[in-house]
């Protein structure tokens, strides 16, 4: 188990592959842990080094108390990326994720140097919308509110061909502590990035499920467009493509890393 402490909080992560590897860092979704990831990092080229973590309040990582704020949440990943001595690091960010990504590409040029927006936007949802959802998570638990949410993560092809699986993703989403999915519920409600990712210049990839109920395809094109990145539909996904069809988004990261290598 990878474990280091920034400012008293324990901050849960994986470093796998070569040191003198390529850098990918990942960055999951809200009410996800660092597992998201796992169907799909076998399907990437060999020799990378692969770095993933887990957010505040999320699978093993400590839970502060809310609220979060979004420069809060880069910082974790731009202190985890010096405390590995990471460089040239592509950074794969889905939901929460990419907007974390956005945030540490504007903060860290010098660090890094590429980066994939995979159901995310520059701006996600409004005040009232998350207010909303915090409200009903204080009232009735994320256990209330799982069943809309899973129906927004997976397209029905997945929820109804999977269901030990589904099982497992219900699982994972209802034993986030509701102070963590709270804490981070209200970093996004916060968050505007439009302008510090309209000036990016480092290349960007972005993609997005078509049955994305959460960060729906519209929405993730109009933040490709604002840093020109090319724009990418994964067929038959929600909001968790890397899960629902993890060999689409791997021949597009694949030759992604390619093209910028």
């Amino acid at each position: 188990m990878q474990t280091v402490l920034f400012d008293q909080m324990m901050v849960h992560f994986r470093d796998e592959g070569p040191r003198d590897g390529r850098v990918v860092m990942f960055g999951n979704s809200l009410g996800t842990d660092l597992r998201v990831w796992d169907v799909l990092l076998p399907l990437l080229p060999e020799g990378l080094r692969i770095v993933r973590f887990d957010k505040p309040g999320h699978g093993l990582s400590d839970c502060p108390e809310a609220p979060y704020a979004m420069d809060e949440l880069v910082r974790d990943a731009e202190n985890l990326a010096e405390h590995l001595g990471l460089k040239d690091i592509t950074f794969v960010g889905l939901s929460i994720g990419g907007l974390i990504g956005q945030g540490f590409a504007a903060k860290r040029p010098d660090l890094v140097k590429a980066l994939v927006l995979m159901d995310t936007a520059a701006q996600i949802g409004t005040d009232e919308m998350w207010n909303t959802r915090v409200n009903a998570v204080r009232k009735g638990g994320i256990e209330s509110l799982a069943d809309p949410i899973l129906e927004r993560w997976f397209a029905p092809t997945y929820r109804n061909g999977q269901s030990s699986q589904m099982a497992a993703w219900r699982n994972m989403l209802c034993r986030t502590p509701a102070e963590g999915y709270i804490g981070c519920c209200q970093a996004i409600a916060a968050a505007d990035l439009t302008e510090s990712t309209r000036a990016l210049t480092l290349p960007v990839m972005a993609m997005a499920g078509d049955q994305d109920g959460s960060t729906p395809p519209a929405l993730v094109q109009a933040t490709a467009e604002l840093c020109n990145a090319p724009f990418h539909i994964i067929e038959d996904a929600g909001h968790l493509p890397c899960v629902e069809q993890p060999e689409v988004v791997a021949k597009l990261i694949n030759e992604f890393l390619e093209a910028t290598a």
